[in-house]
């Protein structure tokens, strides 16, 4: 085996021994076989080329399109050419799964499941640290360098580990490093041979040997002190955050029981008091649920929140968990305030959102999208605002939606502890339906309608396996038990679920303002749909609004709207000027959908559907090009003025630039007012000329001849002199001209001067000068 194919392999073996330490971060390690076969091909395809006498960066750009045609095979095979080709539709295809990947190391814990999105990531990312340790020690022959991507690829994997990387981990990445720096010294001595010097020489071999150790021990030193200089990033593989995501720790949510409790002792204060005010974009307010936790882990007594880890607020939260994009959406921002008395240690906001703003320290937990305080934050007496998402999805696109994957196997989990009569009466209750879809809207109609169950707050919330037993015996509750019942169900039927908290649609004030009180406090199951994400449901009788997508269809085939009553199909579509009727909307009329809604006018003024914050950007900046383009001529002469006469940095010490550009000025006025220049003319005789038409005073007249008088002294005198004020005389000058015309004409100067004619004089020149210098160069 020849020396340069022995350090080939050196350099996959230390970056597939490197990339060892990713395998724990990962439920399954399917993903390394990819990966070593897409590093050893590239390095072979990088050897081959080396073969060739190919230059060194033509090696690398080779070995680059072997890489994303690999890359196009392993994931968007269906998308490329020849299934191996990468054409628009494979890099799009790799684009939106890269986005996919970025999104999902923020939401799952380690060891996270191998999604499409994020096997791309350590694939893509195996392979770019081997092209650069392949680049680096075998095509440039830099072998101790290259041990700082390898440090890269191993920092990562100890930055992301709870624990940090086992040290059988370092030994194979030390071991692979070591070889691949083995490989590069037997290469240099067989190229420089044996080192024979006297004393205090050292052969060029001997040399470099002791630089690659040099830089070898550093990068290991560097690597081995990583694990515990970096730190563990644990929970999500991307984020951080502090505490434990229990109890009161920064980050951490609120201990359900006792936000459970409050909501109860809300729901049953006798002085209802406000709570929460929201200003809105949004047209569909008695939709306007805002959200404080989502409880997602269920022992058979009560539902609590998972322990996550919590990350900084980002600019833009991470896509929501299962929305596609097929689904229609649009953007609303909402501005919620709350009152000093109402202090909470969560933002309630509506889900899902996707930026918040709020003053203080706060923290995103990326996977439930809520936004808890750190430290001793809290929502008393502030403001804060957030853009939300209206997820409309259709019947068709719920009841066509796939079974969930493994990844939501957590949230179909149910205690062995929870009687048999939960999921017994699940069955019975959503018999004959056909998908998991129509199993919901069952449960969903079943206790809201025709399960006779009755709305009753003083009803004990019950902290023992038996209490959802009971209220489906006894059918009386309140919300929480509606909503833990609900979602129970659906977990025996393998419907995802977890249970909301927050607060339900509040009242709509004259000012178009929405007052949320305590009595709104409110809990509501939410269901997972693959490619809609989490989804409301409402069980509980006279609170809240059933969903659009859930309410029965008036025609055959027709898409998820709202049934409407018959005094609102007769409505006029005429505006008026009555306030809105929702103010005085009972909660009864609410659950009938009896309440007034916005008509098809108004919704089209909402823009529903419409292409969001980029669409009114397009049309101001299209809004300020119709406008400025008719003024650009003004615009131009306005700053050529301004420059030429010094008012912009430019003083007289340049004397000869200087007195050139003051006359350029009096003459392109002068033409403007309907006196053309003619180069033919002296400045003497221009002046002249200028004076005989304008027709201006002696002391304009005068001012004239003494910049023409000037401009012939800087071109022909021996030695050019500066003659103070000339910008004065010319700005005096051009006031007199303008004011010797009329108005149509100072007018006309003012918004189409004609000097703005030396723009496409000039355009002209520069390039009838480009295509003589195109038309010299040798064929």
């Amino acid at each position: 085996m020849g020396v340069t194919a022995r350090k080939t392999l050196a350099s996959v073996a230390a970056t597939l021994l490197t990339a060892t330490a990713l395998l724990p971060l990962i439920d399954k390690g399917s993903w390394f076989p990819r990966a070593f076969l897409a590093v050893l091909l590239t390095a072979g395809v990088g050897a081959a080329a080396r073969r060739l006498s190919m230059p060194r960066p033509a090696v690398v750009a080779v070995q680059l399109v072997a890489s994303l045609a690999l890359l196009s095979f392993y994931f968007a095979r269906r998308q490329a050419v020849a299934g191996v080709l990468p054409g628009p539709g494979a890099v799009r295809r790799l684009a939106r799964l890269l986005r996919q990947g970025l999104a999902d190391v923020t939401e799952y814990a380690t060891p996270a499941p191998l999604t499409d999105g994020i096997a791309l990531l350590l694939i893509g990312g195996v392979l770019v640290i081997g092209l650069l340790v392949n680049a680096l020690a075998v095509t440039y022959g830099l072998a101790a360098p290259a041990g700082l991507p390898l440090l890269a690829l191993y920092s990562v994997a100890a930055g992301l580990s709870d624990e940090g990387t086992h040290w059988f981990s370092f030994c194979l990445a030390a071991a692979g490093y070591l070889a691949l720096l083995l490989a590069d010294g037997r290469e240099r001595l067989t190229r420089w041979g044996r080192a024979f010097g006297g004393a205090g020489t050292v052969s060029p071999a001997r040399s470099g040997q002791r630089a690659g150790r040099r830089i070898g021990a550093v990068a290991l030193g560097v690597a081995l002190l990583a694990p515990a200089a970096l730190p563990s990033l644990g929970g999500g593989l991307v984020g951080g955050g502090s505490g434990d995501g229990r109890g009161d720790g920064p980050g951490g949510p609120v201990s359900s029981v006792d936000l459970l409790v409050e909501l109860r002792d809300n729901l049953n204060e006798s002085d209802d008091r406000t709570a929460l005010t929201v200003r809105t974009t949004s047209r569909r307010t008695g939709d306007l649920y805002l959200r404080i936790v989502s409880l997602d882990e269920f022992d058979g007594r009560t539902w609590e929140a998972s322990p996550r880890r919590t990350v900084a607020v980002p600019d833009r939260f991470p896509t929501p968990p299962g929305l596609g994009p097929q689904v229609d959406r649009r953007e609303v921002t909402s501005r919620i305030s709350a009152a000093d008395w109402y202090r909470q240690r969560h933002l309630p906001m509506p889900y899902p959102a996707t930026w918040a703003d709020a003053p203080g320290a706060w923290r995103l937990d990326p996977v439930g999208l809520t936004v808890a305080g750190g430290g001793e934050a809290t929502t008393g007496g502030r403001s804060w605002q957030v853009a939300s998402l209206e997820v409309l999805p259709t019947r068709e696109q719920l009841a066509g939606a796939p079974a969930p994957g493994p990844e939501l196997r957590n949230f179909t989990e149910l205690p062995s502890s929870l009687p048999e009569e939960v999921s017994e009466q699940a069955r019975e209750v959503t018999e004959g339906a056909r998908n998991a879809y129509e199993q919901a809207v069952a449960l969903q109609e079943w206790f809201s309608l025709t399960g006779r169950f009755t709305y009753d707050t003083q009803v004990e919330v019950g902290e023992d396996p038996r209490a959802i037993t009971r209220f489906l015996r006894d059918r009386r509750g309140f919300c929480i038990h509606f909503s833990f019942a609900m979602a129970s169900m659906a977990r025996s039927l393998g419907i995802p679920a977890r249970v909301a908290v927050g607060f339900a649609p509040g009242t709509e004030q004259g000012d178009g303002s929405v007052e949320v009180s305590l009595r709104d406090a409110h809990a509501w199951p939410e269901l997972y749909f693959e490619g809609v994400g989490w989804t409301r449901f409402e069980p509980t009788p006279t609170r809240g609004t059933r969903p659009e997508y859930t309410r029965p269809q008036t025609t055959p085939g027709a898409t998820a709207r709202p049934s409407r009553a018959a005094p609102e199909d007769t409505a006029s579509a005429e505006p008026s000027a009555r306030p809105s009727a929702s103010v005085s909307c009972t909660v009864e009329l609410k659950r009938l959908d009896a309440c007034p809604e916005p008509t098809g006018p108004a919704l089209v003024a909402d823009g529903g559907g419409g292409p969001g914050w980029p669409g009114p950007l397009l049309w101001t900046a299209a809004g300020l090009a119709l406008v400025l383009l008719p003024l650009s001529p003004m615009l131009w002469r306005l700053r050529v003025r301004a420059l030429r006469l010094g008012t912009h940095g430019r003083g007289e010490a340049d004397v000869l630039p200087h007195t050139l550009r003051v006359w350029r000025e009096l003459t392109d006025t002068a033409w403007d007012l309907g006196i053309p220049p003619d180069d033919s003319l002296t400045p003497r005789r221009a002046a002249e000329r200028i004076v005989r038409i304008g027709r201006p005073d002696p002391a304009t007249a005068e001012a004239v001849h003494r910049v023409a008088s000037a401009v012939e002294r800087v071109l022909y005198a021996p030695r050019a002199r500066a003659v103070p004020g000339l910008s004065a005389d010319v700005r005096g000058a051009c006031a007199v001209l303008r004011g010797s015309v009329s108005r149509g004409t100072r007018l006309r100067a003012l918004l189409a001067p004609r000097s703005a004619a030396r723009v496409r004089w000039a355009l002209a020149s520069r390039s009838a000068r480009v295509r003589s210098r195109l038309s010299r160069r040798p064929a």
